[in-house]
């Protein structure tokens, strides 16, 4: 974590201003030149959300590594009511109460809310109680259903009754047949 960027730098792009570099007066010279540059940085603060690939998991919290170098924490009175935690098959996942294909186990990329970060060494206690958070697969196909959902709609009627009208067209041929 750098103080001055007030977070962690992931990457940069530079674009030297000067084409002279000066010397500076010091014990050892140094040289200074002017230049801009773009920087991408990590510094999670408080309400927002991030994504994280799940470690560990027990029935008291979810660990979370972020981005590969940052490590998080969502504790048992963060993971709201919907979670229940399971063991199935010798495997610890929280499954949710309300839709059976939204479950988080290790190995699962979940998106969950900050509720802290402490900058010393770039831990992160984090949320599920927002609707919007959870496992990021389920979200992603929950959002796909409703996408060919509304693709596949015609003239105002539902795919159920759209097939349905095609059903009915096919036995109308073959009584006029």
């Amino acid at each position: 974590f750098n103080e001055a960027f007030d977070g962690v730098l992931l990457a940069y792009d530079v674009n030297i201003q000067d084409k002279q570099a000066k010397i500076l007066s010091g014990v050892h010279p140094y040289f200074g030149l002017r230049l801009k540059a773009n920087l991408l940085l990590f510094s999670p603060k408080s309400d927002m959300l991030l994504e994280g690939k799940v470690v560990k998991l027990s029935q008291e919290s979810i660990h979370v590594i972020i981005l590969g170098f940052s490590s998080a924490i969502i504790t048992a009175q963060n993971i709201r009511g919907e979670f229940k935690y399971k063991t199935k098959d010798e495997e610890e996942l929280f499954a949710s109460r309300s839709h059976k294909r939204h479950v988080i186990k290790v190995g699962t990329m979940i998106r969950f809310l900050v509720k802290s970060f402490d900058e010393e060494i770039l831990h992160i206690i984090g949320s599920l109680m927002p609707a919007h958070t959870g496992s990021i697969c389920w979200s992603a196909t929950k959002s796909r259903g409703r996408e060919w959902q509304e693709d596949k709609t015609f003239e105002g009627t539902t795919p159920l009754s759209y097939n349905n009208h095609i059903k009915k067209s096919k036995k109308h041929r073959i009584t006029e047949d």
